[in-house]
């Protein structure tokens, strides 16, 4: 056992040996970071934690958060008290302050949990660096919005602003740097990396930010009618009103399981929109302003195009074959239900802002490209995988990379994902259609140790090689705002800018290209000005 003491008391960790048996950390998990969001905190914004008195022992994760798993379809209860993190430090007592990485988990802000099951710090800490994870609350619980100045949403963003002040406050005890600290996080973790770039409540809580496959305007992430969206979940859990505040306490007085898997739809094309890849009803929203501290009060785009974004360092990338991961809900229903129904070809920016035939226009127009408009069925699947990849990923996170500002000495990096090996299971669907790439999630294999899916990393082999690889890629970033700030990789990394577009891919080297999937953003781009709507 292992002691430290932060602001709130002491905590008890432990020594851990890496799973590769080639060193030792130290564990700290469960700790509190806020007060728990029961009762009449539920759907507000986290209070400060409080303190406890002797040592509290950090040897066990906290609960998750109570959620509905996407990927199983069933509710794991958790609890409502799960703001909680864990950090695992190669060394308490270092002779230098280490560079600190804050994982914030994916899960469509639907599911999901910092727990080592899934984001074991095995590969990171070796590389020298403190590594954070953490639970926020999700769905309803964290992204519930009334438009009132108790409930405006984002709860679960404020969630991982309190984590992020609580590291500035504690992370020195762990052996770690508030001054260099990374925010990085994948899928909805990465689209939320970069609200923190834009976001005013988290200016200067850290100096770098990495989104893996993952940006606020992807379908997934794209709010509508938020409110609208609370007094219809309201309705069909038997309670209605035009009163927000009666709304309020209705919700805050139900068991938790009743606000999980809801399925609160606006418009009745929502009810045939069920993609896991593309459609959640509580995600991120733009809040009013009351006049206090928000996390957010304009859409994140608009953000970066006006320059109000803080000034960091950032990397953001994406995989070769995103959409992979959703073979088998393609292969059930859903490829059959967008034969039926073309227009769930388009995206949802746009479905929610055109009229009728637009939209139709717009579907043919993707078909056309992507399916040379042949009937959608399983024999298009490679096709139907380039094209989600494109549709719910590679394309928005391009509006995004084409609209990053320089501002102050922040830099900025692109790179693309190819990396294959046993540990690229998120892919293995597309092996039987002849699919070869890095999947959606694949990433994360190489950074995380992910205990559930018991794959063993063994020295001299391929994958030790690639793990290592990665995680030195990764971890040079969070150093040194570069991910080569020597000859050691081989290349110099360039640095993006909208006329070069250099990027580089990381496969088994680095190889520096440019302008990745051109046609494609193109492609896109026409899409929106066909529909009028700013791309």
């Amino acid at each position: 056992m292992v002691e430290v003491k932060v602001k709130q008391g002491r905590l008890s960790g432990e020594v851990v040996e890496t799973i590769i048996g080639d060193g030792k950390y130290y564990s700290f998990k469960g700790i509190p970071y806020a007060q728990p969001p029961v009762g009449k905190l539920r759907f507000k914004a986290p209070l400060p934690p409080l303190p406890w008195e002797g040592v509290r022992k950090a040897t066990e994760h906290g609960p998750i958060c109570s959620q509905m798993c996407i990927f199983q379809n069933t509710i794991l209860c958790g609890s409502e008290d799960c703001l909680y993190l864990n950090v695992y430090s190669p060394d308490i007592k270092p002779a230098s302050p280490l560079p600190v990485m804050v994982f914030i988990h994916g899960g469509a802000y639907k599911s999901g949990s910092g727990n080592d099951d899934s984001y074991g710090p095995d590969f990171l800490v070796q590389h020298d660096v403190v590594l954070v994870t953490l639970n926020y609350r999700l769905e309803t619980l964290g992204f519930l919005c009334l438009d009132t100045e108790e409930v405006p949403g984002n709860a679960g963003l404020k969630d991982q602003v309190a984590a992020l002040r609580w590291i500035q406050d504690n992370i020195g005890s762990f052996g770690g740097d508030p001054n260099n600290v990374t925010v990085f996080g994948e899928s909805a973790g990465g689209a939320a990396a970069f609200l923190h770039v834009v976001s005013p409540m988290s200016k200067g809580l850290f100096k770098k930010a990495i989104s893996m496959s993952g940006t606020p305007s992807c379908d997934w992430s794209v709010a509508f009618a938020p409110q609208k969206r609370a007094f219809i979940l309201g309705k069909i859990l038997g309670f209605e009103t035009n009163d927000p505040n009666e709304l309020l306490d209705f919700l805050q007085s139900l068991p938790v399981e009743k606000l999980l898997g809801t399925n609160p739809t606006v418009l009745c094309f929502e009810e045939y929109d069920k993609n896991i890849m593309k459609f959640y009803h509580f995600t991120p929203v733009v809040e009013k302003d009351f006049g206090k501290e928000h996390f957010m009060t304009e859409d994140a785009l608009e953000a970066l195009k006006n320059k109000r974004i803080n000034d960091v360092d950032v990397l953001i990338g994406y995989t070769s074959e995103e959409a992979t991961l959703g073979i088998d809900t393609f292969e059930q229903s859903y490829i059959e239900r967008v034969n039926r129904y073309p227009e769930l070809l388009a995206p949802r920016k746009i479905l929610n802002q055109c009229n009728p035939e637009t939209i139709l226009e717009v579907s043919k127009r993707i078909h056309e490209y992507y399916f040379n408009g042949k009937p959608l069925n399983t024999d298009l699947m490679k096709e139907f995988v380039t094209f989600a990849s494109h549709a719910y990923f590679v394309y928005d996170i391009h509006r995004y990379i084409l609209q990053l500002p320089k501002v102050g000495d922040g830099r900025r990096y692109v790179y693309k994902f190819s990396c294959l090996s046993g540990r690229n299971i998120y892919g293995n669907p597309g092996q039987k259609y002849g699919i070869q790439g890095a999947s959606h999630l694949d990433d994360v294999m190489y950074l995380f140790n992910g205990k559930k899916h018991n794959l063993k990393l063994e020295k001299d082999t391929k994958e030790y090689e690639l793990v290592n690889f990665v995680c030195t890629v990764f971890t040079n970033f969070a150093k040194y705002g570069t991910p080569t700030p020597d000859s050691s990789l081989g290349i110099t990394w360039p640095e993006y800018d909208n006329s070069t577009k250099a990027y580089v891919e990381i496969g088994d080297t680095l190889t520096q290209k440019t302008a990745p999937e051109a046609e494609a953003v193109a492609f896109w781009k026409s899409i929106f000005e066909y529909a009028g709507l700013e791309f």
